[in-house]
């Protein structure tokens, strides 16, 4: 039985996307949420994952910025999922998916401003992984996934903050790929645009840079009766269409499988190809 770790950050959307994908592939789940408001979906969420896919599923409440939430999580999950008689635990899956952004140009960014996206997007994922260290496997069978960004390599306006927090994530990824060999994978993957309430709010400049890479990536010009109307629609003016949560989540879930074994170190594509990796 798998015990994956999700650090969720867009309950409704990608997040979810990922739990229901590994759900549906016989995981149990640990998934974390940060406000009060996310409280009632992530139960709904729960209750879905375990009496449609037969999987035992948890939520923990924790502050992936603070230093203790991310040892809160690990803790909560071994208290739940540990052999009742030898104790025994351990984290198969790992997916690091907590963010938070706050674009702004380079003259009004504050210490404030940096703290709070380096803390969650950065130092959050690595008090996690050292939490769950301890119960990693000892076969290569371990599997830590990063929801990283294309904004860490292509340098959008107002997100010195954002942009540097995701290329921090994906060196990590590269450096534990080396460090935790003997344990497990670790790979990161880059969504772009991707339809979400988010994407939906950023401002309209925003989405005008957004254009061009859209325009010509492969997979994201629009289909009509193929992809959902509203963009479709919206498709002259924004360049094409953005990602679907459930398209990430495959990407993610790919990595995940016992395929994935000769992947590591990665950062991988998963924008319709927006950013080619490499």
């Amino acid at each position: 039985m798998f015990d994956p770790v999700f650090s969720i950050f867009d309950m409704l959307c990608i997040g979810a996307a990922i739990a229901k994908n590994l759900a549906s592939k016989g995981c149990s789940l640990v998934l974390n949420y940060t406000s009060d408001s996310s409280s009632s979906p992530i139960e709904k969420l729960v209750s879905d994952l375990e009496s449609q896919h037969n999987v035992r599923a948890i939520s923990v409440q924790a502050d992936m910025g603070s230093t203790a939430g991310p040892a809160h999580i690990v803790n909560t999950a071994k208290n739940n999922f540990s052999h009742p008689k030898t104790g025994a635990f351990r984290i198969d899956i790992l997916i690091n998916n907590a963010g938070v952004a706050a674009d702004s140009p380079l003259q009004n960014i504050t210490p404030e401003d940096f703290t709070r996206q380096y803390s969650v997007n950065v130092l959050g994922p690595l008090l996690l992984v050292q939490a769950a260290l301890p119960y990693l496997p000892q076969d290569r069978s371990g599997r830590i996934v990063n929801i990283s960004s294309v904004s860490s390599s292509l340098g959008f306006v107002n997100q010195t903050v954002y942009g540097g927090t995701k290329n921090a994530l994906e060196a990590m990824t590269r450096t534990w790929s080396r460090e935790l060999a003997e344990r497990a994978t670790v790979n990161s993957v880059n969504p772009g645009p991707v339809a979400t309430d988010m994407y939906g709010g950023t401002r309209e400049e925003f989405q005008l840079q957004m254009k061009p890479f859209i325009q010509t990536a492969p997979l994201m010009a629009a289909r009509r009766g193929v992809d959902e109307d509203q963009y479709v629609d919206d498709a002259e003016r924004a360049g094409g269409r953005p990602g679907y949560d459930f398209e990430i989540a495959g990407v993610v879930a790919m990595l995940c499988s016992e395929d994935s074994a000769w992947c590591t170190g990665s950062v991988v594509c998963a924008n319709g190809g927006f950013k080619f990796s490499y």
